[in-house]
């Protein structure tokens, strides 16, 4: 069918929700639908090829970046999207957004809504009892059990069982399909030899930047790989294990996501110490909702994770798969990169307040010293992993809205 895609992410960027959009679309062209996606024109447009590279896809759907002024909150760009989409010819509106969602079942469209946070304010919430009051063909997904109670709990609303589908995020196997040893791993990457400690991702504020660089500093027989941040983030890092003597420590940078998996399979270990609280430029305290892609890469490399225990995350990782540390306290604003900046500027790394170091360097000391559990662990991971293929999960989210 022809599908529609609204989605109010900038193309290109390296957001998650931007990665996460295109993902979903090329799975929907893996399934044989015919995908146009529609976007607000924030960035200035750019080729398919360079799409594809960027986002580390084979497939990128037609894409129309229309206009959005940001004083009305995207609700032009929402109406703008819409024609459009009603120009395509669209069977299925395929939106991120309540009020897109909404507007579309107005029209008699049928609809999926994917959410993967709680709403923001007063109008955020009456967007989506709109869409959920509305009579039509409708799925919402969410990415979380916890997710769903969040939004009941926000909307006042009881989301009935046949209209909502728990929907975690998803991984290409193909790109972790016979990987290599993280010692060739290494060699290919031209990193240092040895045993080797990873994260990719952003290193925002709440992502763990501290508390990695408190391991690094007290673990100076281990190699680190950190891959991943703005270009600004990643100079002042680099300037404060300098500063700090920290010299077992690879930054990379941004990196195509073509090329994660090698940087994940380089590694012996994974990280995902994420703070207890997270508090998005929204004022969203995600860490209740959360659902990491990168929490799937890291499970289809094979490795071994170390991972704070944050409820949420345990509908996904469980103590077959991962070892888990108690997460630090401390509250953390995630934003722009601008004021990340700010407040490592006034943040001193070394004095991390409620952070068990120590429990982390122990998890991860123990994992080092013991191959066969690493691999033991590494290897439950990748067996259950399977079942999050992006494909898989479209086919889910598409099969009540086909029938």
């Amino acid at each position: 069918m022809k599908i529609a895609l609204i989605t109010n992410s900038r193309i290109p960027s390296l957001t998650a929700n931007s990665i996460q959009a295109m993902k979903v679309a090329q799975a929907l062209m893996q399934l044989g639908h015919d995908a146009r996606m529609f976007a607000p024109a924030e960035t200035e447009p750019v080729s398919q090829q360079l799409l594809i590279t960027h986002y580390g896809v084979r497939l990128i759907p037609p894409l129309e970046l229309l206009p959005s002024i940001s004083g009305l909150k995207r609700l032009d760009f929402i109406v703008h999207a819409q024609r459009a989409a009603q120009k395509f010819g669209a069977e299925l509106i395929y939106t991120w957004l309540p009020q897109s969602a909404a507007l579309a079942l107005w029209m008699k469209y049928p609809v999926v809504l994917e959410m993967h946070a709680d709403v923001t304010g007063l109008m955020g919430a009456w967007w989506l009892r709109q869409f959920w009051n509305a009579k039509g063909k409708k799925t919402m997904t969410v990415t979380t059990s916890a997710l769903r109670n969040v939004l009941e709990r926000s909307t006042k609303l009881k989301l009935e069982n046949e209209a909502v589908i728990v929907a975690p995020n998803g991984v290409e196997l193909e790109r972790y399909a016979s990987l290599p040893s993280p010692s060739e791993a290494r060699r290919q990457l031209n990193l240092p030899d040895g045993l080797t400690v990873g994260f990719t991702g952003h290193i925002y504020p709440g992502r763990g930047a501290e508390l990695l660089f408190e391991l690094a500093k007290q673990m100076p027989r281990v190699n680190f790989l950190w891959v991943g941040g703005t270009p600004e983030l990643v100079s002042f890092w680099k300037s404060k294990l300098a500063q700090g003597g920290v010299a077992n420590v690879t930054m990379t940078g941004f990196v195509e996501h073509s090329r994660i998996p090698l940087h994940q399979a380089a590694a012996d270990v994974l990280l995902m110490p994420y703070s207890r609280t997270i508090e998005a430029s929204s004022g969203q305290d995600i860490a209740e909702v959360i659902n990491p892609m990168k929490m799937f890469e890291y499970m289809a490399s094979g490795r071994a994770i170390v991972c704070a225990d944050i409820s949420v995350i345990r509908e996904i990782l469980n103590d077959k798969n991962a070892v888990f540390v108690e997460s630090s306290g401390g509250r953390v604003v995630l934003s722009g990169a601008e004021r990340s900046r700010r407040m490592y500027r006034d943040h001193n790394v070394g004095e991390l307040e409620n952070q068990r170091i120590g429990d982390w360097r122990l998890a991860i000391e123990a994992l080092l010293a013991d191959e066969p559990r690493r691999l033991a662990l590494g290897a439950q991971a990748r067996r259950d992993v399977e079942r999050f293929s992006w494909v898989k999960r479209e086919e889910r989210v598409l099969e009540g809205i086909i029938k």
